[in-house]
């Protein structure tokens, strides 16, 4: 791992140093590493090669699924992998939570309508960590100056998925 920023790794092998885009939970996973091994999805459009990186199979896996759908790209399934966890986001597909998924910057309600209904069912077994109810405890159990802080970071124009998991 030659490099980390919270949007980029830049991973050498080779002797070569390779950009990869990556979400915010494959950040984390990262920070503090001086080796890594990431799984790879390869973009290949007309006007550019775009490598994504990912910690876990199951990321790497969901993100396929999601640039699958029509009117979803790599950015905004990154954006969705940046806001919820891989078990996460199977879970809110599952629930159909479209109300959840559409707070993600760039997903607009039928956006949000077209995952649930095109996921549903190959997301079954990446649901299976994911419980609704300690997801809904975690988020009213918040504490006033957290909630302050969440109102601010949204008022500031961060999306309210992201600010809410990381308050």
């Amino acid at each position: 791992l030659a490099e980390l920023s919270p949007a980029t790794a830049i991973v050498e092998a080779g002797g070569v140093g390779y950009e990869l885009l990556i979400s915010l939970n494959s950040y984390t996973a990262l920070q503090g590493k001086e080796t890594a091994k990431l799984f790879v999805f390869e973009s290949i459009r007309e006007d550019a090669h775009v490598l994504y990186g990912f910690c876990t199979k199951e990321e790497r896996e969901l993100f396929t699924m999601l640039v699958g759908i029509s009117g979803i790209g790599g950015g905004t399934a990154r954006m969705l992998l940046s806001a919820f966890s891989p078990a996460e986001l199977a879970g809110l597909i599952q629930n159909e939570d479209v109300r959840m998924i559409k707070s993600v910057k760039g997903i607009g309600p039928k956006a949000a309508q077209r995952i649930v209904v095109e996921l549903r069912d190959k997301v079954q077994t990446m649901a299976h960590g994911y419980a609704p109810d300690e997801a809904a405890k975690e988020k009213t159990s918040m504490t006033e100056a957290a909630k302050e802080a969440a109102s601010a970071l949204t008022t500031l124009g961060f999306p309210p998925a992201p600010v809410q998991k990381c308050v």
